[in-house]
């Protein structure tokens, strides 16, 4: 019978465990079994894992696979990605090697611009307060120096700090809103840090010269960043397209009402950007860096115009077949788990140690590959095929298929149509 419990952070890895076995798992000595297999035999690595979230009982693993033949500005790249979905690696591979033969993918950052807010209320006069930050405002940046030292020596640190009034969205609502650059650096703790001290320093200042209190709310970096963007295309000739009997000229015309319909129709797009982010989600966790917060800043950038809508865009001009993407990626390859996870720093090296502008651009393109396999499909002989060929060794696992019966139903199925129910049955032929 399930239960609660106090101090259940205190306990040991090995009490955590026996705990969740015996209150939600029924004593299942198969389930304690699952949870301890996945160890790590090597006891420094496993502690160091342990350490990364509290309460940890064991590891989760994900598949690590690599798509490879990815030419990005005329440098070749195999690309490290993290994702169970079945089809994700195979398909960018395969827009890899497609492209690779016509020039490659093309790519550029277009800014690296950060956000971050201290949010506050205040019921006085606009003009008071706007006069006020005026006057504070070199103190706020000075009073961060400590903080922006280190950064500012690389280059990056406070862009710009400005008074933002909200009143109209919620009554005596302003913000302290600030740009920041952080250079190779997510810049998670550096902003917040900075923005901390914005508060701690405005609060103290309005008190000696504002006859009306401030109200600090909260001081929080912003996973929205329209101005840290970066851009990945693809074009070539329409004649080019041709591969294994398709109709070039066809499948351009089908390929870009394909994206058109996502750029018109929120239902088709929501569909469509999840497979861009089966591509980029895969990179920002092989390389240790938030997906969550990536996915979120991206889908918000795909509302900006107020409706939601494809982040890609292709056409056809002057016989010229372009599809490209521009997308927000706040990144980063120093700090956090990239510094501490051992297969992190495994796949930043097989990337060639990119700096965060470089990672923009991989991520990028592995967004735009995954998204061209994908309407590649829909548009020439549809989606399922691939992708039920794909998961066949998944639905095998699931039926605990010996390694004779995996060979002789791949077979069967390399002239077949793969569906569950299909596979089924040739498993119970097999084993009657």
């Amino acid at each position: 019978m399930s239960t609660s419990i106090s101090g259940f952070s205190k306990l040991t890895k090995t009490e955590k465990i026996d705990w969740i076995v015996s209150n939600y798992l029924s004593n299942s000595t198969t389930a304690k079994d699952t949870i301890t297999q996945y160890f790590n035999s090597n006891q420094k690595l496993q502690q160091l894992h342990d350490e990364f979230i509290e309460n940890t009982i064991s590891n989760y693993y994900l598949p690590l696979g690599v798509a490879p033949n990815f030419v990005i500005n005329g440098k070749t790249y195999a690309i490290p990605m993290a994702i169970e979905e079945s089809s994700v690696v195979a398909a960018a591979s395969k827009a890899a090697k497609f492209w690779m033969e016509r020039g490659g993918f093309k790519t550029t950052v277009i800014s690296t611009t950060k956000i971050g807010q201290v949010h506050f209320m205040y019921s006085g006069e606009e003009k008071m307060l706007q006069a006020f930050f005026n006057t504070v405002k070199p103190k706020l940046i000075a009073d961060t120096k400590s903080i922006t030292a280190n950064m500012e020596k690389r280059g990056g640190g406070i862009l710009d700090i400005e008074l933002r009034t909200k009143t109209n969205e919620l009554d005596n609502y302003y913000q302290i809103h600030a740009t920041f650059e952080t250079l190779d650096a997510m810049g998670a703790n550096f902003i917040n840090s900075c923005l901390e001290q914005f508060a701690k320093t405005f609060k103290a200042e309005a008190e000696i010269h504002l006859d009306n209190d401030i109200d600090i709310v909260m001081s929080i970096l912003s996973n929205y960043v329209p101005e840290c963007l970066v851009r990945a295309e693809v074009s070539c000739k329409i004649e080019a397209l041709a591969d294994k009997g398709i109709d070039p000229e066809t499948f351009a015309n089908k390929f870009v009402q394909a994206v058109t319909i996502a750029e018109v129709e929120p239902y088709r797009a929501v569909t469509h950007n999840k497979g861009i982010m089966n591509g980029i989600d895969a990179v920002v966790l092989a390389t240790g860096n938030d997906f969550r917060a990536v996915e979120a800043g991206v889908h918000a950038y795909a509302s900006k115009n107020g409706k939601y809508t494809s982040l890609t865009h292709a056409k056809i001009e002057g016989g010229i077949f372009s599809f490209w993407i521009e997308i927000p990626l706040a990144l980063g390859t120093v700090g956090g788990l990239t510094s501490l996870h051992p297969l992190v720093k495994v796949a930043l090296k097989i990337l060639g140690n990119p700096t965060a502008k470089e990672l923009m651009q991989i991520v990028a393109v592995a967004g735009l590959a995954q998204n061209f396999a994908a309407l590649r499909s829909l548009t020439t002989t549809g989606i399922q095929e691939g992708h039920m060929k794909m998961h066949l060794m998944n639905i095998l696992n699931q039926f605990d298929a010996t390694k004779t019966e995996k060979e002789s139903i791949i077979n069967h199925f390399k002239t077949n149509t793969v569906t569950h129910s299909a596979v089924v049955s040739q498993i119970e032929k097999l084993r009657q």
